[in-house]
């Protein structure tokens, strides 16, 4: 089990993203794209990342919640999911996956790979409404890395990605997390702290501590 009394940065966090067909598939919803990017030292090792497309081996009706770039024609020559399967069940295996509004991503991670086994869930969507309440609207992944900042970084750091693609928008996640956590009060930079705040179950209910944790969670 991890040290939730540990500092954040020393925990296993991968950053996920994926993008898919649309729950509207009639077929239901196919896995096109994913994007891992470890978290080392609350910095996303881009050097370290897992990306690729995934052929689905049917064709797919584009909607407007189709990821631009991702077509039938691009898609044909991609990797099926079979091929890719065993590196996205490496990398996530133990680890606490941390994405932008992250139940979606998991649950059509775990609907196409059931057998895939993390640990938990950080969602940086909750963090960011956590940090800043007073915020009704615009808690886009691409409005905070606009807001903040951080947008042209991203793109430096993701090659040949580009915003709403898988790879973008898991370094960029990645980079979003270690923003809101930069100045964490010293209760909130602990795992346990992190996950007091943002975390989710693997069922997406919202996290609670372990009875025996209570005191740690009193002091947030």
């Amino acid at each position: 089990m991890p040290d939730d009394t540990a500092p954040w940065t020393d925990a296993h966090l991968v950053a996920i993203d994926v993008e898919g067909s649309g729950p509207q598939d009639p077929a239901g919803e196919a896995l096109l794209e994913i994007a891992l990017v470890p978290i080392r030292r609350g910095a996303p090792d881009v050097d370290k990342a897992f990306s690729t497309l995934i052929n689905p081996q049917r064709t797919i009706t584009r909607g407007p919640w189709t990821s631009p770039g991702i077509t039938n024609t691009v898609l044909h020559d991609a990797p099926t999911l079979d091929e890719v399967a065993p590196a996205i069940l490496e990398l996530v295996a133990g680890a606490t996956l941390v994405g932008h509004n992250v139940r979606v991503d998991w649950r059509l991670l775990h609907t196409v790979l059931p057998e895939a086994a993390p640990i938990g869930l950080v969602d940086t969507l909750r963090l960011a409404k956590h940090r800043h309440p007073q915020l009704r609207t615009g808690h886009g992944l691409q409005a905070w890395l606009e807001r903040l900042s951080l947008s042209d970084g991203i793109t430096h750091a993701a090659p040949g990605s580009q915003p709403h693609r898988a790879l973008w928008d898991t370094v960029g996640t990645a980079a979003l997390l270690r923003t809101f956590m930069h100045d964490a009060a010293p209760a909130e930079a602990t795992l346990g702290g992190l996950m007091a705040v943002a975390g989710l179950n693997l069922d997406g209910t919202a996290f609670s501590p372990p009875s025996d944790q209570h005191s740690l969670w009193d002091d947030l």
